[in-house]
Formats: structure tokens, C-alpha cells, sequence
């Protein structure tokens, strides 16, 4: 039987709240992975509540994957040292929305980790189609993804690294980015643009979710 999956899931963007995300992702993940895959998963939640919280994040020392969800914490010295060990000795990562710049200290994580290249973002009010990029469709990330709407501005990460292999674009009437990508350098990385609220929600968006925390972790 294969062993439980550690996930820890950092929270610390609070312009998207969440925290409160982060619970209805832990909550799906308990309820729902256990059926589909061997083993169960054991999230554990790290709570930044402000920029410059000093929180410890210890328990990536012992995670087998890492789902970073903030903005622009202020973290240093020790703790960023530890998170900065878990992505360069190759560990999985996967990185929701605002991750690309999650850590003003280290905003090279975007470029150096992630394989992106966020540079902001369109209007608010837009509603963006996602669709699977061509040539992606059998991707285990994308297992069970259909087509959906997502919400929040659309962000502009136009060129993704070349070795960062496209898995969804993001459609509005007026511009085109890629809204899901993996990158493999040290370990297995997973990333989405997205992440609004209202995302939480969308089930498709779930499962790309969960199948991102999968694939990185080697379960698929």
C-alpha cells in the first residue's frame, strides 16, 4: 500500500483570501483523493496573516509536496533559507496564482522554480475561458480538466521559460496567456495563474489543483 502524502499548503495572499481557499482545497483533497488513488493525503495548513508574519515554515523540511499559495511576504534570513532548500534540492512544488511573486525577498522564484515570467496583469472584471493548450490534451495534470470559466484578472506571464511545458491558455475578449504550465529542472513543478476565489469553487479548477499535487509528487 503506498504511503500517505504529506502536502503542506502555505498561505499568504491575502488580496485573494487564502486562507479560506486553502481550506476548501484541504477539505476537497481529504474527501475526494483517498478514493481515486492509493494512500490518503495529510495537508497541513502554514498561515501567514500578514507580510511580514514571521512564521516558521519548518514543516517543509518534512513535506512531500508544497502548495504555495502568497504575495509578496516579506520573509528572510532563516525561514526563506529553508523554503529556498526545499525548491533547489529538487522537492515538488506546485504554485497557485499570486506564488510568482510570492516572496518579495526571492522573486526570482518565478523565473529560477516556476518557469514563468509574470509581469502583471490585464484589467479586473473579465471573465477568462481556459482551455487545454494544443497537444497537452493526455497530460496527467490534466486528467478529468474540461474546459471552464475562471475569474480574477488575467495575468500576464507571456514568454514561459522554454524548457516549461503549456498545459492551459486564458482567453478574454482582448488577450491570450498561459494560465497552467509544468516545469521539470531539479524536481517537478506545477503552476496556474490562477486562483481567484470564485475558483475555489469551479471543480474543474479542483482537479487541476489535485492532479498538479499528483503529478509533482510522482502518484501519477
Amino acid at each position: 500500500m503506498t504511503d500517505d502524502l504529506k502536502v503542506v499548503l502555505i498561505s499568504g495572499s491575502f488580496e485573494y483570501d487564502s486562507e479560506e481557499s486553502l481550506v476548501i482545497l484541504r477539505d476537497y483533497l481529504h474527501e475526494n483523493v483517498p478514493a481515486r488513488v492509493d494512500g490518503s493525503f495529510r495537508c497541513q495548513l502554514v498561515i501567514f496573516r500578514h507580510e511580514e508574519d514571521t512564521v516558521s515554515l519548518r514543516p517543509v523540511d518534512d513535506a512531500d509536496v508544497v502548495v504555495l499559495f502568497t504575495r509578496r511576504l516579506l520573509t528572510a534570513g532563516i525561514e526563506l533559507d529553508r523554503f529556498r532548500r526545499y525548491c533547489e534540492s529538487g522537492r515538488p512544488l506546485v504554485g497557485l496564482r499570486t506564488a510568482s511573486h510570492g516572496f518579495q525577498n526571492w522573486l526570482a522564484l518565478d523565473r529560477d522554480v516556476l518557469g514563468g515570467n509574470y509581469d502583471g496583469h490585464y484589467g479586473p472584471g473579465e471573465t477568462t475561458l481556459v482551455e487545454i493548450a494544443d497537444g497537452a490534451e493526455v497530460h496527467p495534470v490534466l486528467m478529468g480538466v474540461q474546459p471552464f470559466e475562471a475569474y480574477g484578472s488575467l495575468y500576464k506571464n507571456t514568454p514561459i521559460a522554454e524548457d516549461a511545458r503549456l498545459l492551459l491558455r486564458g482567453y478574454t475578449e482582448q488577450h491570450t496567456e498561459p494560465v497552467a504550465w509544468t516545469c521539470e529542472r531539479r524536481s517537478r513543478v506545477a503552476y496556474t495563474s490562477l486562483g481567484h476565489q470564485k475558483d475555489f469553487w469551479e471543480l474543474d479548477f479542483l482537479q487541476l489543483v489535485e492532479n498538479s499535487v499528483l503529478w509533482a509528487a510522482g502518484r501519477t
